[in-house]
């Protein structure tokens, strides 16, 4: 009795320590051997319209098929943090919550295939960072954003087939190889299985990647369906991806104006970067290690598949050097170039120059300064000898590079020569200073063409000038021109349209290093052209005005001058002929019976009936009428 106690106990606390399955799902445990085990929960009752709550706590493996559920609840499995393989397929889900499926850290495997999905919640994936395998075929997803590529750069399985998917964002096929930087290789032990097909793909430029991967052979990536057709435009429906060529759409191609910059502590450098491609790329700088730039970045599209881009660093520090990266992106790929900058330059504070007095055996001291920001040194010959001392000053920068690739240009050293006389030397030099060309200045500037102007003191007018002009990205290219220092200005000719050039003046007494330079810019084509049209379309306008007016007053001119040769040609008849309309009264004749006999009897018309006639000069009195007879009509002779 005892024993049968203790096996009921026993029993009833296994039944207790069982877990709880819910009654419309199917709980399987599964044993192995060692003593260890899992639980896989199947739920396919047709009439569960939610997601079950009270699964066992120690499932493994949870398959929600072909029932009603509707909707994936926030945290609708938040319990079951062993869960590996969670599959929820072929029912009538419509909705995905973003904390659907938090705190399945060892999710391993997710299906959701066989649904109504039209939005899936991609930032919800950050959840599941063991995540390996996305199946999501059969839905109704009509787009993927950008934002969904960094969520899935661990999938080794994305099966996004027979869906509404028209493109795909670029960024998102950068994820997979070979565009996301691994290198080829056919013995990779870990392949990217992708799902592609049965997709209204329109074939344009944005998803020139995907075409292109599904060309290549040898690499990571295997596609579950070869056979990916195009859908549009109507050139390419119902093409193969491995066959489709797409018009205007090429990879962009970066070009710098320079490799290798090296420029002064405290300057001013500007880096330019230029790009080609269709799209037309955008341009991006960067540090060579990805860090982002706060500096000011001038970029500009003067046509369609190009664009240029300017990094401006101001006032550099030894900090700044190091190389910067230029990344030219669009949809059919992207490229990159280097720009590495060096700076050039003692990292010291400023020190007051020193003093150097040496005297000489006359008595007489010679004393040297040094440069404001930089020592002199000065060797000077011993008290007894009478060599001059010979200072020399380093030499400081004379011009900053206007653009990228202008490098520094420095000024070789100036040799000054002391001795006793070394006064009247000081006097020389400081009367060379004061002959010097100033307010030099470029004015005028068109596409091709450009006007320097210079104002001379000091120099003689007929003093030889030399000017030469160069781009600043290709100072080999040097142009030089002779004139004099009186002509005060100089047309510079053949220019470059929409670039920087430096343009430098030399007289005979210029200290070699020493010249004078000025940059300027030439205006775009495109700014000369509208100028252009706007002078055509005034112009068409007022010749439009101008000319009907011009018309009307030659035909006025002509026919008062066809007026005056027809008053000359008529003479004083044609003014007599004028008042010889004279008005008068005409008689006719009645029958009227008078005293029963029939009698003829003239009578006056009404002044109404009155006629207005012409009659000619010679008859204006003679004229008289003519009686015929009864039935005759009167008749004016002249």
């Amino acid at each position: 009795m005892y024993r049968l106690l203790v096996a009921q106990v026993l029993l009833g606390c296994w039944i207790v320590a069982q877990p709880f399955c819910p009654s419309q799902c199917t709980c399987v445990y599964h044993g192995r051997s060692d003593g260890t085990g899992s639980r896989s929960v199947l739920c396919n009752d047709p009439d569960m319209s939610d997601i079950p709550v009270n699964v066992p706590v120690d499932t493994v493996k949870l398959r929600v098929e072909k029932t009603a559920v509707r909707r994936v609840p926030t945290e609708a499995f938040y319990y079951l943090s062993e869960l590996r393989y969670l599959w929820i397929t072929y029912n009538s889900i419509t909705s995905v919550d973003t904390g659907s499926f938090y705190n399945l850290k060892v999710l391993h495997e997710l299906r959701m295939d066989g649904n109504m999905i039209a939005t899936f919640p991609w930032e919800s994936l950050k959840e599941m960072a063991s995540l390996r395998t996305l199946d999501l075929h059969n839905n109704r997803l009509t787009s993927i954003p950008v934002e969904a590529a960094p969520y899935l750069v661990n999938i080794t399985y994305l099966d996004i087939s027979s869906n509404k998917l028209t493109t795909l964002p670029s960024d998102l096929v950068d994820i997979w190889p070979p565009f996301s930087g691994i290198l080829p290789s056919a013995n990779a032990s870990q392949k990217i299985v992708l799902g592609l097909q049965d997709n209204p793909w329109y074939c344009d430029c944005r998803i020139s990647k995907l075409i292109e991967l599904s060309k290549m052979a040898s690499i990571p990536v295997v596609l579950m369906d070869q056979v990916l057709t195009c859908s549009g435009p109507e050139n390419l429906a119902g093409v193969l991806f491995q066959r489709a060529e797409l018009d205007q759409c090429s990879k962009p191609s970066v070009m710098t104006s320079a490799t290798k910059i090296t420029s002064p502590l405290g300057s001013n450098v500007l880096l330019r970067c230029d790009a080609t491609g269709f799209p037309t790329p955008t341009l991006l700088w960067t540090r060579a290690d990805g860090t982002t730039l706060n500096v000011t970045v001038v970029q500009e599209s003067p046509g369609e598949g190009v664009r240029w881009s300017i990094l401006s660093l101001h006032s550099i520090v030894f900090k700044d050097a190091g190389d910067y990266r230029c990344k030219a992106k669009n949809f059919a790929g992207n490229a990159e170039a280097y720009i590495t900058l060096s700076v050039d330059g003692v990292q010291a504070s400023t020190l007051s120059p020193p003093v150097n007095i040496t005297k000489w055996p006359d008595d007489q001291p010679v004393t040297s300064f040094a440069g404001t920001k930089m020592p002199l040194y000065t060797t000077l010959s011993p008290a007894l000898t009478t060599r001059a001392a010979k200072t020399t000053v380093p030499p400081p920068t004379t011009r900053k590079s206007p653009g990228p690739g202008g490098g520094i240009q420095r000024s070789p050293p100036a040799t000054i020569q002391q001795s006793k006389g070394g006064k009247g030397s000081l006097q020389s030099e400081k009367s060379k200073k004061k002959a010097d060309l100033k307010d030099i200045e470029v004015v005028e500037e068109t596409s091709d063409t450009a006007v320097l102007l210079w104002r001379a003191e000091g120099l003689p007018s007929d003093s030889p000038v030399t000017v030469f002009y160069f781009p600043y990205d290709a100072k080999d290219d040097k142009e030089t021109v002779d004139t004099e220092v009186g002509q005060g200005k100089l047309l510079l000719e053949y220019l470059m349209p929409n670039q920087v050039y430096t343009v430098c003046l030399v007289t005979k007494d210029s200290v070699a290093g020493k010249e004078q330079c000025v940059d300027f810019t030439t205006l775009d084509n495109g700014v000369e052209v509208g100028q252009n049209k706007i002078l055509m379309i005034a112009s068409g306008i007022a010749c439009a005005v101008a000319v009907p007016l011009i018309v009307v007053l030659l035909y006025k001119i002509v026919c008062l001058c066809c007026k005056g040769n027809s008053s000359r040609n008529n003479g004083p008849d044609d003014d007599l002929s004028k008042e010889m309309y004279v008005k008068f009264e005409t008689l006719t004749m009645k029958q009227r019976t008078l005293n029963g006999q029939a009698n003829d009897l003239w009578a006056r018309r009404q002044t109404q009936e009155s006629e207005r006639m012409l009659l000619c000069s010679r008859s204006s009195i003679d004229s008289q009428m003519t009686y015929k007879s009864d039935s005759s009509r009167s008749e004016y002779l002249c």
